[in-house]
């Protein structure tokens, strides 16, 4: 392990063959919180487990261990690959074979785009002994079958067009998996987004409410794709991205829709990196206080 700003490192960790992560641990004698899962966004195919926002100065510094883990893309392996690989991390963080103290915790996912659509597909999938409380969704598409999706990143992630393998479209799908005892989830998309509509984040949101599960929504006010990105990280070279945008404008205003009422006079008006974390945190802390999980 190695120490930077007093957030403490492990890179480089196997959780499963030809896969790894990264972990970011708070300092010595802070509390840890919970054990949150990055998943990086790149339409699937491209990126890695480097892309992603300041995870120490935001999360772990506040006492979070954060986790940034590679998938398969879709030029090595079609879905159902991807999600297979973020339970395998899930598996192993809560596992802890190496004894860094990821066990015993909560279990958060975030993911940015591709990301995620994956952090919402395994948390509404999620066995119970993964332990997953809550998920943050940057605007990841929702409804695979949706005729906006029937473009070539779904169509790599799936090895066909979507209308040419519905089944396994649906199966893909958050928006078509939700149940009521999903975890909460909290779903952020700028209304200017060309590369995947707010109403795919619309539909998920609309997909927890019928289930009457525990779902907030943001769409803020002209942000594009890519607010989680740090400045620079542009994954998808030549599109237009708002890489940063989120870190320089924290206080854009938004439009917010919550499924239980009694959450929106306690939400701010507008997103940023603190509303994630203040989200999460609380989901973790809520979880600690109930009895420990049982294992399937």
């Amino acid at each position: 392990m190695s120490t930077k700003n007093s957030v403490i490192h492990a890179p480089d960790l196997e959780f499963a063959p030809g896969l790894k992560l990264d972990l970011s641990f708070p300092p010595d004698g802070q509390q840890r919180a919970g054990v949150v899962v990055w998943l990086h966004g790149g339409a699937w195919r491209v990126g890695d487990r480097t892309l992603a926002p300041d995870l120490g100065r935001y999360f772990a510094e506040r006492g979070l261990i954060m986790a940034s883990i590679d998938y398969r893309l879709s030029g090595d392996a079609v879905f159902p690959a991807q999600l297979q690989d973020v339970q395998a991390a899930v598996r192993w963080l809560v596992a802890d074979p190496l004894g860094l103290g990821t066990a015993g915790h909560p279990i958060a996912l975030w993911g940015s785009s591709a990301g995620g659509h994956l952090a919402a597909l395994c948390g509404v999938t999620a066995a119970e002994s993964m332990n997953i409380v809550a998920v943050v969704d940057g605007y990841g598409p929702s409804d695979l079958l949706a005729t906006d999706q029937d473009v070539p990143p779904t169509r790599g992630l799936l090895g066909a067009a979507p209308a040419d393998a519905a089944e396994l479209a649906r199966e893909a799908s958050p928006a078509h998996r939700v149940h009521a005892a999903a975890p909460s989830i909290l779903i952020l998309h700028g209304t200017g987004d060309t590369l995947v509509p707010a109403s795919q984040s619309v539909a998920l949101y609309e997909a927890y409410e019928r289930a009457g599960a525990d779902a907030v929504l943001y769409l803020i006010d002209g942000f594009g794709h890519g607010f989680f990105n740090p400045a620079g990280g542009d994954e998808l070279p030549g599109l237009p991205l708002d890489s940063g945008r989120l870190e320089s404008e924290p206080n854009a205003p938004a439009t917010v829709r919550a499924t239980r009422q009694e959450r929106l006079a306690k939400l701010p008006a507008s997103a940023s990196f603190d509303l994630v974390y203040r989200f999460i945190a609380a989901e973790c802390a809520s979880a600690s206080a109930r009895p420990p999980f049982t294992k399937e």
